[in-house]
């Protein structure tokens, strides 16, 4: 009798292992691997004051007036300044407050470069109404060095300085009342000088007059 078929009819029988079988594929060896990761870049520094210089009527004027009493007129982020020498600074705050028009003293602020021989950076802001423009006088002093007093030409000076005075210890000559303004008296020290952290400055005055080890 003969065999009976599958529906469908029959399928070859699979060749037994290692008989026409092609084997698996292997990865090739000579594949491209991936490369190393880069090393992350350094950090950038900071970007410094990337000041240019101010071609103004008034920054011409200024110079025409003053000559070799000013170093620099320059502009930064809008911000117009004047570098003058420690001696031209008040001629030149008066030049503007009575030819000029600026006659607000908006402010007195210094900055201390302790590793610099001029230490400190002096600034004066002054603003004219009628212009809507603000302008910077700044000076480079060394520590010990008193500038004169601008009282004389702003009466809110006063108050300024005396600031400037309390937070990093520039004596201004002519000054009427020079003394402290925000810190105590008998305080040491001046707070916005880099000496050291701000947590250390206050130790010995808040023991002594408050009994406490910080008020940090």
């Amino acid at each position: 009798m003969a065999d009976e078929q599958k529906p469908g009819g029959s399928e070859a029988p699979s060749p037994p292992a290692g008989e026409g079988a092609k084997p698996p594929a292997k990865p090739a060896a000579d594949a491209a691997k991936p490369p190393p990761p880069k090393p992350a870049a350094p950090p950038k520094p900071p970007a410094t004051m990337a000041a240019t210089p101010w071609d103004s009527d008034l920054a011409r004027a200024v110079k025409e007036r003053f000559g070799d009493g000013i170093l620099a007129t320059s502009t930064y982020l809008g911000q117009d300044f004047v570098v003058t020498k420690p001696e031209s600074a008040m001629p030149v705050l008066e030049y503007l407050k009575l030819d000029a028009d600026f006659d607000y003293l908006v402010d007195i602020t210094a900055v201390d470069w302790p590793k610099r021989a001029e230490r400190f950076d002096l600034v004066y802001i002054v603003y004219s109404f009628p212009h809507n423009q603000r302008v910077r006088i700044k000076v480079q002093i060394a520590d010990g060095f008193e500038p004169r007093t601008a009282t004389g030409v702003h009466l809110t000076a006063n108050w300024l300085e005396r600031e400037v005075f309390d937070m990093f210890g520039i004596r201004f000559a002519g000054h009427p009342d020079l003394r402290r303004i925000l810190m105590p008296e008998d305080w040491q020290g001046y707070p916005l000088r880099k000496y050291y952290g701000i947590l250390q400055q206050d130790v010995r005055w808040v023991q002594e007059n408050l009994g406490i080890e910080s008020g940090q």
